[in-house]
């Protein structure tokens, strides 16, 4: 597995200041997508156990409210792994931060099982659709993506949506 870029403080993806990283590697190629390095499995950096240290070192400072994994597409198979070690690192080390995810994959239809859920606080789900984009949207580019509430929804049994 390969991420493209850490970024050590970020203020679009996600409520507050964060650190985020994005995932290499992305099977959707999404009309329009914003971050089309990501597509290339075998593009960016190796992604490791050192990694992790390095994005939770990131996440240790005061001001950092939580990560947020983007993409490409962190929940493809060959990434989901790598995720899921990393959002369970962040969570035992930082239970009160919040942890966000992207995918182009739905939560109800693909992802709801996965162990990745566990950990997530907020996942946007669904594929970026161009002629669906609307920059008034917060946390998502088009109109069919979906900001989920994902602890309420596993214990709900249907999505709830977040609310900030």
């Amino acid at each position: 597995m390969r991420y493209n870029k850490i970024r050590k403080m970020d203020i679009s993806n996600g409520p507050g200041v964060r650190v985020s990283i994005f995932m290499q590697g992305c099977a959707f190629h999404c009309e329009n997508c914003f971050n089309p390095d990501t597509w290339d499995f075998n593009g960016g950096e190796e992604f490791t156990d050192e990694t992790i240290e390095k994005v939770l070192d990131l996440c240790s400072q005061e001001h950092i409210v939580g990560l947020s994994i983007l993409g490409g597409e962190p929940m493809h198979p060959k990434n989901i792994e790598g995720t899921t070690r990393l959002a369970k690192a962040f969570k035992e080390r930082f239970p009160k931060k919040s942890l966000w995810a992207w995918s182009g994959f739905l939560f109800d239809r693909d992802l709801k099982d996965k162990e990745v859920m566990k950990y997530l606080d907020v996942l946007v789900d669904g594929q970026y659709v161009d002629a669906l984009h609307d920059f008034r949207l917060a946390w998502r580019g088009s109109s069919n993506q979906r900001v989920i509430d994902v602890q309420k929804s596993l214990k709900k049994k249907d999505i709830v949506l977040f609310e900030e």
